[in-house]
C-alpha cells in the first residue's frame, strides 16, 4: 500500500509498473558532475530487491548533504547490487564529455555481480554499448526509485572527491560548488586560470 503524498507515490511509479510486468531485477543509474567545469564525472547503478519501497530516496538535488550521507549508508546495505564508477578530468578532456560519460555508464554496468532485465537512465542518453533492454527516463530521478538511489551515490561519492581536491587545490573552492560554474568559481578562473583538475575543453576554462 502507498503511503505519502502523490508525488511520492509517482515517484516510485517505475519499478512497481515494470516489476508488474514481470521484471525482476530493474537497474537504474544516474550520473553527477557532468556540467560541472572541474574533476571527474561519476555514476551511480542500484538494484533494489523486487518490492522495495524507500520514501526517503529521491532526487539528490532534492536532500542536504547530511540527509544524501546518511541515505548512502542505507542504499548501499539495503540493495541486492549496485556500482560506482567515473570518469576522470583526463578522459573527459580526451575524449570529450558525451564519449565520457559513455565510459563511465559501460564501467558501472560492467562492475556489477547481478544480471539485470532493465536498465532505467536518468535523461534522454542510453548507453549505446548495451544490447538489453532499457529505457532513458527524462527526470527520472524523480520517478524513480533506483535512479534516485543511483543519483545519491553518484553525488556523495563525487562530493568527497571535490572536497578532496580543495585540499589539494586551494583557492578554487571546489568543496564550496562542487566544481560547478557559480559567479564566484568563474571569478576566480579569471584570476588564478585552469587547475590540473579543469577541463579544458569548456569554453570557460580554456586557458
Amino acid at each position: 500500500m502507498f503511503e505519502g503524498s502523490p508525488s511520492e507515490v509517482k515517484r516510485q511509479f517505475l519499478e512497481l509498473y515494470f516489476w508488474a510486468l514481470g521484471f525482476k531485477s530493474i537497474a537504474g543509474l544516474d550520473e553527477a558532475g557532468r556540467g560541472a567545469l572541474a574533476g571527474p564525472l561519476y555514476v551511480g547503478l542500484v538494484i533494489f530487491p523486487k518490492g522495495y519501497l524507500n520514501q526517503d530516496i529521491r532526487d539528490s538535488k532534492q536532500l542536504t548533504s547530511s540527509k544524501r550521507e546518511k541515505l548512502f549508508e542505507t542504499i548501499i546495505k539495503e540493495a541486492v547490487d549496485y556500482a560506482i564508477s567515473c570518469a576522470t578530468v583526463e578522459e573527459i578532456n580526451k575524449l570529450g564529455i558525451s564519449k565520457a560519460l559513455q565510459l563511465a555508464m559501460e564501467r558501472a554496468l560492467n562492475s556489477l555481480k547481478t544480471s539485470i532485465d532493465l536498465l532505467l537512465i536518468d535523461g534522454p542518453v542510453l548507453l549505446k554499448s548495451y544490447r538489453g533492454i532499457q529505457k532513458a527516463i527524462v527526470n527520472g530521478d524523480r520517478l524513480s526509485l533506483s535512479i534516485a538511489g543511483g543519483s545519491i551515490l553518484a553525488k556523495v561519492t563525487r562530493d568527497r572527491v571535490m572536497e578532496e581536491l580543495d585540499r589539494l587545490y586551494p583557492g578554487y573552492g571546489f568543496s564550496e560548488h562542487k566544481g560547478y560554474a557559480t559567479e564566484k568559481h568563474l571569478q576566480v578562473l579569471k584570476k588564478l586560470g585552469p587547475s590540473p583538475v579543469h577541463r579544458l575543453n569548456f569554453k570557460p576554462c580554456k586557458p
